[in-house]
């Protein structure tokens, strides 16, 4: 059992990170779940402070991941349709490989803005650019946290599969003899 939730952990982590760049996955939160899953192992060592820690910072990323949008469009002087464009920008840019992912809630948010006041190019270039930086920022913060955990999940994943060498007949052991060798 310890196994199956040491891999379904790694999994969870792994769609958490991809969940930071799309946006349809909550990434941190999925992250978290992994963390979990990996405390309800026999040989973890994650303590209680580790997760308090992971959840507030899981907490304070959705919350700053939901808000920067808004709080930036303004900041930059955009409207609820630059906001609805950077939005729609985000989701067609999905289909659009990374690029669209990156360039989709700038073009969203310039055409939204310019659905308003046509006369205002440049005011709609400024908002596209803070859609743009909100995109960025969000994701970079959104990146450090499940990262984070991704790695607190895989450094926590050695006492499980501890016992596999002797299982694979010593397969395990002559593999990690021979790094050993190599890298010494």
């Amino acid at each position: 059992m310890d196994t199956f939730l040491a891999i379904l952990a790694l999994l969870l982590a792994v769609v958490g990170v991809a969940g930071c760049i799309l946006p349809v996955l909550p990434g941190t939160p999925i992250c978290y779940v992994g963390m979990i899953l990996m405390t309800c192992t026999e040989y973890s060592t994650l303590t209680k402070p580790i997760m308090i820690t992971f959840l507030i910072v899981t907490i304070l990323v959705s919350i700053a991941d939901y808000l920067l949008p808004a709080w930036l469009s303004r900041r930059f002087g955009g409207s609820k349709h630059g906001a609805r464009g950077a939005t729609i920008g985000m989701v067609v840019g999905l289909f659009l490989g990374p690029m669209g992912l990156i360039l989709g809630p700038f073009v969203g948010a310039v055409l939204g803005e310019m659905s308003v006041n046509r006369d205002d190019s440049a005011k709609a270039v400024k908002v596209g650019f803070g859609a743009f930086l909100s995109f960025i920022v969000g994701t970079g913060i959104k990146l450090i946290a499940s990262v984070a955990m991704l790695i607190y999940i895989i450094g926590d994943m050695g006492g499980v599969f501890m016992g596999w060498g002797d299982t694979f007949g010593g397969w395990w052991n002559a593999i990690t003899e021979w790094f050993v060798r190599i890298f010494s």
